[in-house]
């Protein structure tokens, strides 16, 4: 029982990143699923079932909330839909305890990613083109449906991040229209699952407890992501996952425990120090903010 109201809580703040950053919930649940010796495509499957629930209830509050655009889920779903299924297939006839470090691999490249993408846009404030092209988006969803199925995550990492690096969507309307077309990709991922693996592949207690906390969360998330900066929640997001994943890579290929600690310390410390950087980045941003609706000019370096 004690597991399970862990699990549960895994699934509240995975929800309420994701929900409010547009990533994150597939990544951070499956690390810690792996973590705990839940073999990868059993983790990966449980993820994807307990977002058939969460998905559709993050979906319908980002649309009450106006953070979906209707024609970018519409291009996005189906070939995520497709990737997600063929990703499911893959990962479902690999050696569970030989694909244990390399989906902990994709997931710290998902991870390193996350931080990247976010540290590059630095203080500057988006600005927006046009929407989204059917070209830009059909391999984004492929790919990141794919990843999705094959790691536990990266719908989010893959088309949140270049959606919002391209420039051409409303940040929150990224948030809410990669959220909601999750479900599509929840949905392939499910069913490439349960036809590989069979009804006895999934671990429902894990499913169940994942679902009950995600969608507790999820209408929070879709009313946080107009309220909380997005990378901050990036940047502690990404750090989790890079430092967790890092320790199962580090543990497979037989370190040491002290040396592994001493890497994970290190690490922590880059984590942290980049935390407090992006942290002044957003006061400094604003501060510029609040003086430009104040109708003050603000000085370079603030």
């Amino acid at each position: 029982m004690r597991q399970l109201i862990i699990l549960g809580i895994v699934g509240l703040i995975a929800q309420l990143i994701d929900g409010s950053l547009g990533m994150a919930y597939g990544v951070t649940s499956t690390t810690l699923l792996l973590a705990a010796g839940t073999a990868p495509a059993a983790a990966s499957a449980a993820v994807h079932f307990s977002e058939l629930g969460t998905t559709l209830v993050s979906g319908i509050s980002h649309h009450k909330f106006g953070n979906v655009d209707w024609r970018t889920v519409a291009i996005l779903a189906g070939p995520g839909f497709v990737g997600a299924i063929a990703g499911s297939t893959f990962l479902a006839s690999l050696d569970g305890e030989a694909a244990t470090p390399w989906i902990s691999g994709i997931l710290l490249a998902l991870g390193v990613y996350v931080i990247w993408r976010f540290l590059a846009l630095g203080g500057a404030r988006p600005t927006f083109k046009s929407r989204p092209s059917a070209k830009m988006l059909v391999p984004v969803g492929l790919i990141g449906g794919t990843l999705d199925s094959i790691g536990g995550g990266g719908w989010g990492p893959v088309g949140t991040t270049t959606l919002l690096s391209s420039g051409r969507l409303e940040p929150r309307k990224v948030v809410g229209s990669i959220d909601t077309s999750e479900f599509i990709v929840a949905v392939g991922g499910s069913l490439g699952f349960l036809i590989a693996l069979g009804s006895q592949g999934f671990e429902w207690q894990i499913v169940a407890a994942l679902l009950v906390g995600g969608v507790i969360a999820a209408p929070f998330a879709a009313w946080l992501v107009k309220l909380l900066p997005a990378r901050v929640l990036a940047v502690a997001a990404g750090g989790i996952i890079v430092l967790t994943n890092v320790r199962t890579i580090l543990l497979a290929i037989g370190l040491g425990s002290s040396a592994v600690w001493l890497t994970l310390g290190g690490l922590a410390l880059v984590w942290f120090a980049l935390l407090a950087h992006i942290v002044r980045i957003e006061r400094a941003a604003a501060k510029v903010r609040k003086a430009e609706e104040a109708g003050v000019e603000v000085p370079v370096g603030g």
